[in-house]
């Protein structure tokens, strides 16, 4: 490759390659017969390009044959090690390729990277696909190796997926398929695994791979095909037999990479082929953990089931099917196409029976992994007559030695069931849907604000360097921190969301420039009803004390009394009622607050309600009464209460005479007489109830000398005000010990498991318990 040094060879080769790009074959012919020799082929300083190189790399197949033509050498290559061939291979240029093997490109070559031409080809395209397969036919190595050691089939099967056709054509020329990446131990079986490619990995097993060898990190081709839920290529991996129980360097077994993506079928499949679901990983934690963690209900169901079964193999226990019959479906699994064909060859009849010894013929060809046992077992369960002879379409469709949950038919979707003929009802009770009533968030506010339900998030202001919750500073003009730091951006919050977070400060900052405290979110919540579902009693004092109306109800028809019921708070519920909540408010589904309270257990809330003379005898739409309430959820104390309040009542009298008034009324003829407070002299006094305007008597007339001294008395007396308003004051933040007194406190109120990322408020935990008990959750549920 001779190189451009001197300024005339440099403007030459410019001039030349400027020639192959305008395609003037007047001036190329000119230039290679009156300039330097050898022109062709010589390239320009920079990156080493010829004119082969560049009319390659554009696919100009008529001047590629021209300079060919010229005395271009097909070998020649620029800086980086890179043939014309190989530049038309990089871009897919399938009709140049052919030209440059035609005119005996050399295909062995290798550029600086150790890489050789088949490196340039591997793409998801078609035109690369014929491009290996030209530069194959010319002798190109399938087992090229870059020099950093990456093998060319590891590369291809990083994208299996999109690559099957050269996966595949470079192992049916003869690459290896175990190879190996030596930095990484990566194999070209895990990669094509972690692509999620079936034929590829398929292809790889046939030509000898290894299906257990893991890499660096231990990670195997399961490890791999868990990760991204290829649940196919699992089903290839068991028929090779793969080993499911492997863990890699942290612990993770398969079915923690399932359960972390959420592929719950994989979990499921893998449970039952032998993964070890009730292994902690490194950092202590279960497969289903880890599903919980993510999110995943489904994962985490199969996860509970598969760390149940996996115990149960660990202890030894029955299976549902032995694990020499399923290693036998999952191979026969596999191969279906080549074993009923090779049935049907020894079956002349067509009626798909076949004596045992050319059962056991066959499976030997196909080298099965049965032992001379588990084929006794295997033929005793197909030929229970005893006439030696077996039905090879039963064998195949697996159903008398695996049990059902096992096939593959397990793992389909089911169709769903198809609705009965016009005109036929279904028997029972016809379910009503219950409507949920969404309200829209509002308009945005002026000046482009948020919604009204979005209030300003207050944010504690000041020089860190110098005050804390625990040095706060003993006066508002000590902290001049607004001056002279930058103002922290403002940012929003749902006023709902403050009240549930306990956040007064932007609470207080709200109600103080003016937005309502009835504001309601889309389900119609106020913050009162936030707080008093959470317990809070500070918040939810707050909102009361200004204004927060007590008996506003959200689109299920509850009031925040029965949120304060459900949460079992007896402070928040008397607070509630002095304020004038109504204790016999019923919802949509009837429920009043006293039912709440006997739901969640609370002794001490349905013994004020009762004391404070709420009605126990209201119905919900079951026509359910307070007392068939605490009978369903059978709380002793709250039955007690509610039982003794129902003995108290008195029974209705019978054969009551009609027309008889009751005592204590009085006639419609009878009017209370209203007693009007004597007028004091002078001034305005307030109305009396019914009528329309104050009654205002005559004030004394002053005399103009009187009202000129009053006028220079009221000059006299007016004083300027001279408060100091700092420009950020500082916030309340509580202090250590206020902490602490406050965490006291929430564990007085909840108890000690308030602390726990476990804990659940009375009504979920009292739901919990009596779900577990009608067998309706599972009791690992949270």
């Amino acid at each position: 490759m001779p190189v451009a040094q001197t300024r005339l060879e440099i403007l030459q080769v410019h001039k030349f390659l400027q020639c192959v790009r305008s395609k003037d074959k007047a001036q190329i012919e000119k230039l290679c017969s009156n300039g330097v020799p050898h022109l062709v082929n010589y390239s320009e300083p920079e990156e080493g390009e010829t004119g082969l190189h560049l009319a390659a790399r554009v696919n100009d197949e008529e001047m590629v044959r021209f300079l060919l033509d010229l005395g271009a050498h097909p070998n020649v290559i620029d800086l980086k090690g890179r043939t014309a061939a190989m530049r038309a291979a990089e871009f897919g240029h399938v009709q140049t390729l052919e030209i440059l093997a035609t005119a005996g490109s050399d295909m062995k070559i290798k550029d600086t990277d150790g890489k050789g031409i088949l490196f340039f080809c591997i793409l998801p395209t078609s035109r690369h696909a014929r491009c290996t397969a030209i530069v194959i036919e010319n002798g190109a190595e399938c087992n090229n190796t870059s020099n950093d050691g990456m093998p060319l089939l590891v590369v291809a099967c990083l994208e299996a997926k999109e690559n099957e056709d050269i996966c595949k054509k470079l192992l049916d020329q003869g690459a290896d398929p175990n190879s190996t990446h030596p930095s990484t131990g990566r194999t070209a079986l895990n990669a094509a695994a972690g692509s999620g490619s079936v034929e590829v990995v398929k292809a790889i097993l046939s030509k000898g791979g290894n299906v257990n060898t893991p890499d660096k990190n231990m990670l195997t081709p399961t490890h791999r095909a868990s990760m991204r839920g290829h649940f196919e290529v699992l089903q290839i991996l068991a028929s090779y037999d793969a080993d499911f129980g492997c863990v890699d360097v942290i612990l993770n077994t398969p079915v923690h990479y399932a359960a972390e993506g959420g592929h719950a079928l994989c979990c499921r499949y893998l449970a039952q082929r032998g993964a070890k679901a009730h292994m902690k990983n490194e950092d202590g934690l279960l497969p289903k953990v880890i599903a919980k963690n993510f999110g995943f209900k489904d994962a985490l169901k199969e996860c509970k089931k598969a760390e149940k079964l996996a115990k149960k193999i660990q202890t030894g226990g029955k299976l549902p099917t032995e694990p020499w019959a399923v290693r036998v479906y999952d191979w026969a699994n596999a191969r279906q196409e080549e074993l009923s064909k090779k049935f049907m060859e020894m079956d002349p009849e067509m009626n798909e029976v076949i004596s045992k010894d050319q059962f056991y013929d066959v499976l030997i060809s196909f080298d099965a992994p049965v032992n001379e046992e588990d084929f006794k077992k295997l033929f005793q369960l197909h030929d229970k007559m005893k006439e030696n002879v077996i039905n090879y379409s039963d064998f195949l469709g697996a159903k008398k030695y695996v049990h059902k949950t096992y096939l593959m038919s397990a793992y389909a979707k089911k169709d769903k069931k198809k609705k009965g003929k016009k005109g036929k009802k279904k028997k029972g009770k016809t379910k009503v849907p219950m409507p949920i009533c969404l309200g829209p968030e509002g308009d945005r506010t002026e000046r482009g604000g948020p919604p009204p339900v979005f209030i300003e998030r207050h944010v504690p202001f000041t020089d860190t360097g110098r005050f804390d919750r625990n040095r706060p500073p003993l006066h508002p003009i000590q902290d001049d921190s607004a001056w002279y730091l930058s103002h922290p951006e403002k940012t929003y919050i749902n006023v709902n969301d403050a009240a549930k977070m306990g956040d007064l400060d932007s609470l207080r900052q709200a109600f103080i420039h003016g937005r309502s405290v009835d504001v309601r979110d889309k389900y119609f919540k106020t913050a009162l009803m936030i707080a008093c579902g959470q317990g809070n009693f500070e918040i939810s004092k707050f909102l009361v004390d200004n204004g927060a109306q007590v008996n506003t109800c959200d689109n299920f028809k509850w009031t925040p009394l029965h949120h304060a019921c459900l949460s079992g708070q007896l402070d928040i519920v008397q607070r509630l009622v002095e304020a004038g909540a109504d204790m016999n408010a019923q919802a949509l589904n009837g429920g009043t607050p006293l039912m709440r309270a006997i739901q969640t257990g609370s002794p001490n809330v349905v013994q004020y309600l009762i004391n404070r003379g709420c009605s126990v005898q209201l119905e919900n739409r079951k026509g359910d009464t307070a007392m068939d309430v605490a009978r369903w959820w059978a709380d002793p104390r709250v039955l007690q209460i509610v039982s003794d309040k129902f003995e108290t009542i008195p029974t209705p009298k019978e054969g009551k005479k009609k027309g008889k008034k009751s005592a204590g009324k009085k006639s419609d003829g009878v009017k209370r007489a209203q007693s009007v407070p004597p007028i004091p002299q002078g001034g305005l006094i307030s109305q009396p109830s019914g009528t329309d305007s104050p009654i205002t008597t005559p004030r004394e007339r002053k005399g103009s000398v009187l009202r000129a001294a009053s006028a220079m008395a009221g000059g006299i007396e007016h004083q300027e005000d001279i408060t100091y308003i700092p420009l950020k004051a500082w916030s309340n933040v509580p202090n250590t010990m206020e902490l602490i007194i406050k965490k006291e406190q929430r564990r007085q109120r909840y108890g000690d498991g308030i602390d726990f990322p476990d804990y659940r408020h009375p009504f979920n935990e009292n739901f919990m318990k009596k779900s577990e008990e009608l067998g309706g959750v599972d009791s690992d549920d949270d």
